[in-house]
């Protein structure tokens, strides 16, 4: 594979990785509240995760799973029901910060359920490898998840890192406070978001069954 094409595969890759989506904010609200080590794990779970669904879906996963009826809008709601719950959490968090506290953390196991159950992971993989490689070839699938696992991995640990960053600046419980109350209206947002996502999808839906 030419250098010309490995370089929009890592710029695709950087975009796709550290635009604000669900699993970004779940990185910033991580290295606001806990230990740096534990919102890098997360992050590695989220980012190898998102490498398992991006080659599940470059060896045809979606394509499989297309043909179940009304799959697209499962995986969304099922997106949406995760997202609440994790809003909820935040909504309801002391705003008290302690490197002890580490149970209620998000662990390895949850970022690589986010990546599963988050239709902007479905879309960027299909979307990728729809753009970048030619279908079927294995070489450059691998090529194209290899470049994703940094790429990915340094993306989210920047919205840990800078999580750490506020963390300074909120040691007051009280305003700890608020800032989860943003991170959680802003994870309500993107639930707002998939859900109106969702009315043309079923509008084109009935107008194709009429």
């Amino acid at each position: 594979m030419s250098l010309p094409l490995i370089l929009p595969m890592a710029a695709f890759a950087l975009a796709a990785s550290i635009s604000p989506g669900p699993v970004n904010l779940v990185c910033l609200s991580s290295g606001t509240r806990y230990p740096l080590r534990q919102g890098l794990w997360f992050v590695s779970g989220a980012t190898l995760g998102f490498v398992a669904l991006f080659l599940a879906i470059g060896l045809g996963l979606h394509s499989a799973l297309a043909w179940i009826p009304g799959f697209d809008r499962l995986l969304t709601w099922a997106g949406i029901a995760f997202l609440l719950y994790l809003s909820y959490r935040l909504a309801i968090d002391n705003g008290k910060i302690s490197d002890k506290a580490l149970g209620d953390a998000p662990g390895f196991w949850t970022g690589a359920m986010m990546q599963w159950l988050n239709p902007k992971a479905w879309f960027a993989s299909a979307s990728g490898i729809g753009a970048y490689t030619s279908g079927g070839d294995l070489t450059q699938l691998v090529i194209f998840s290899s470049l994703y696992l940094p790429v990915c991995w340094l993306s989210l640990s920047t919205w840990v890192l800078a999580g750490r960053f506020l963390r300074q600046y909120v040691q007051r419980p009280r305003l700890l406070r608020r800032v989860n109350c943003v991170l959680a209206t802003l994870l309500l947002a993107s639930c707002l978001y998939l859900i109106l996502g969702q009315e043309p999808a079923l509008a084109a839906g009935h107008t194709g069954q009429g």
